[in-house]
């Protein structure tokens, strides 16, 4: 699992351009399996997790892992916090990186003015065939996780009027977003194959699907998400998405729905401007439906599975408080409406980045 990260100054809470710097002075501090790194901007950080096998385990990772990541942060004077754009005006600063500055070459200001981040979940798969047959029959319920995640309504110091503004900047990226049914490992390697032809990607790690085949594990890779306040929040989705694959992959003999992408680029736009607070589309009739109904759908399909982990309270206790008292969209919104002071959203983010769990129990420590 991997979350990127804000990087903000300790004192003004505003973005620090120090990603650069923060790396290069936290070697001593690692955890084993943990991993810490830059991304595009100098005001992002990614911390990885090791892989875990129950719902508790990841989120003790996430807590650890932002953990490591804060105190890395606060070596150079700033704090991380789990916003997936900057609620306040910002110019970024690239990665002072080969990678990084051809991107900004090739893309202009989509690169340059692209500060996003987002929360990306590996879940292993046994063959590149069970991949492609899970990529096929995810796709239509990955709305639903982007819902759930909604984390970022302001942006250049405006609330944007979406749940997850995130999604809408991302998108910007000509290869970000849904993908067509593959149908087989064929067609997922024919379509890569004609991307990366067309030289518009730099290359294969520029295939920004919402959901693809990882280059370099044996995963499934699941992008479409925000990264999200709370810890639990985070790892609920994560935990939806295991299941959601181990369904998919369980269902290799039946069809998958051939909803084109285009329409289910639609369904990602309704789910990133309401989130949970308005409607979904059902993907059982491809309408839109009050958003708790949608996501009754997505566990009812998914109980099988999360009750063979033993998660399916656990998961459903975080589900029905995210749809009671809101995404992280929500709780911006709520910090800003009393003195429409974007300092209190990023207090009350940072407080929330950092917050102890109360529905899941942690690991005890040793």
């Amino acid at each position: 699992m991997e979350e990127e990260l804000l990087l903000v100054d300790a004192t003004t809470l505003q973005p620090l351009p120090a990603g650069k710097w923060v790396i290069s002075l936290q070697e001593d501090t690692l955890v084993p399996g943990y991993g810490l790194t830059t991304e595009l901007q100098q005001e992002q950080l990614e911390v990885a997790s090791p892989p875990q096998t129950t719902l508790t385990g990841q989120l003790a990772a996430i807590r650890t892992g932002r953990a490591l990541a804060e105190a890395a942060a606060t070596r150079v004077g700033g704090h991380v916090v789990a916003l997936p754009t900057a609620p306040g005006a910002v110019t970024p600063h690239l990665v002072p990186a080969p990678r990084c500055r051809r991107i900004g070459e090739h893309f202009g200001l989509t690169a340059a003015e692209q500060l996003t981040n987002g929360f990306h979940v590996h879940v292993a798969i046994t063959s590149r065939t069970e991949a492609v047959t899970v990529l096929d029959r995810i796709r239509t319920w990955l709305p639903v996780i982007l819902a759930l995640s909604a984390n970022s309504p302001f942006r250049h110091g405006i609330d944007t009027g979406y749940a997850s503004y995130r999604y809408q900047a991302w998108s910007r990226w000509p290869t970000a977003g849904p993908t067509d049914v593959f149908g087989s490992v064929a067609g997922n390697d024919q379509h890569r194959e004609a991307l990366l032809g067309t030289r518009v990607p730099l290359d294969a790690a520029m295939l920004y699907y919402d959901a693809r085949l990882c280059e370099h594990h044996p995963t499934v890779e699941v992008r479409i998400a925000d990264v999200c306040l709370d810890p639990e929040h985070a790892a609920v989705p994560a935990a939806l998405i295991r299941a959601l694959v181990e369904t998919a992959a369980r269902q290799w003999r039946t069809s998958a729905a051939d909803v084109p992408a285009s329409l289910l680029r639609a369904w990602s736009w309704q789910a990133s401007r309401s989130g949970v607070e308005d409607r979904l589309i059902d993907p059982a009739t491809g309408a839109p439906a009050p958003a708790g109904d949608v996501v009754a759908r997505l566990l009812e399909t998914l109980r099988p599975v999360l009750a063979e982990y033993g998660e399916e309270q656990q998961v459903e206790d975080v589900v029905t408080d995210i749809l009671r008292h809101g995404s992280g969209a929500h709780l911006q919104r709520h910090a800003y409406a009393d003195r429409h002071d974007l300092r209190d959203v990023m207090v009350t983010a940072l407080a929330a980045t950092h917050r102890a769990p109360s529905v899941i129990p942690a690991i005890p420590t040793t």
